[in-house]
């Protein structure tokens, strides 16, 4: 990880991607219940953006298309706050900041929205308080805010193992574009998780770098998520959404990220893609539809608007 410092006066302003669970196999259970996880997980060129600016006391504001989902929580509890505050306690400074959140991403989606959020808010405070924890305390620390927040910090394309702390990095991912559709009904991962049932998997993780889309799609095909079967009975709207994407023109494989309900199609061309992305926004306009690619360092996204 990066953290290079910046002048303290100049805000920052950091994407915090779409994290997409290429392929999730749940391979056992901790005693403490736990789940224990074997995914390849990459990013999206799609963001929430996070912009920390100095401030006398620790502050946060929502905007964005998707802020609306949020505003009925308590600022105090986002995700956000929760990372300044621990990020502070751990480094000895006062948690002094003002926070924006600009939410593009669904809430709930099985994306890592809160996570990368949350990783986004760690490494600019980091930059903005001069901080010097090393990666390891970081990582840590990002365990205590959630699963998916030290792959998020992390900011590769990682195989992740144990609950979400065991992070190893994965081949070269080729840029394959893809398609994200979200039906907006928020998914209870813990729900999910209490839905499956049979045996455990095997881990898989990727050790071979992918050629092209179809090599990667070959790839994933021998995989899969196992939370997407729970997530289906808990939610119609996700089979609708996975069936709409495989009738899709072009889409070399189909697949549920994370514990839902956003979902995704791979594509060999950006072409086939658009025009996945245009025909299901015809049809189905209340969802949530983009045209992005597959991101292996998502450290380097440029912020733009």
């Amino acid at each position: 990880m990066s953290y290079s410092p910046i002048p303290a006066a100049a805000p920052i302003r950091l994407a915090a991607p779409a994290k997409v669970n290429l392929h999730l196999h749940v391979i056992g259970r901790r005693p403490d219940g736990y789940h224990l996880l074997d995914s390849l997980m990459a990013f999206a060129g799609v963001y929430d953006v996070v912009t920390v600016e100095p401030a006398e006391d620790l502050s946060l504001r929502i905007d964005g298309p998707h802020a609306a989902a949020l505003g009925g929580l308590d600022p105090d509890d986002n995700l956000m706050m929760r990372a300044a505050r621990s990020l502070a306690e751990a480094a000895g400074v006062e948690a002094r900041a003002r926070l924006t959140l600009t939410k593009r991403l669904p809430v709930a989606g099985g994306i890592g929205g809160g996570s990368a959020d949350a990783a986004a808010t760690l490494r600019a405070l980091y930059r903005l308080w001069r901080l010097d924890l090393d990666d390891e305390a970081m990582l840590a620390l990002a365990l205590t805010l959630g699963a998916d927040v030290p792959v998020c910090l992390y900011g590769r394309a990682a195989n992740v193992g144990g609950i979400g702390e065991v992070l190893a990095p994965a081949p070269a991912l080729p840029p394959v574009p893809l398609v994200l559709v979200n039906p907006g009904v928020p998914v209870s991962t813990p729900e999910v998780f209490k839905l499956r049932s049979g045996a455990f998997s095997r881990p898989a993780p990727l050790r071979d770098a992918p050629v092209n889309a179809f090599a990667l799609a070959n790839d994933l095909a021998v995989r899969r998520n196992d939370l997407e079967a729970p997530a289906r009975t808990l939610c119609d709207e996700v089979s609708d959404a996975l069936a709409v994407l495989t009738d899709q023109e072009g889409a070399l494989l189909t697949r549920m990220s994370g514990s839902g309900g956003t979902c995704f199609a791979l594509f060999a061309q950006e072409a086939e893609a658009e025009q996945a992305r245009a025909q299901i926004a015809a049809i189905r306009p209340d969802w949530w539809v983009v045209r992005t690619h597959l991101v292996s360092d998502a450290r380097a996204l440029d912020v733009r608007g």
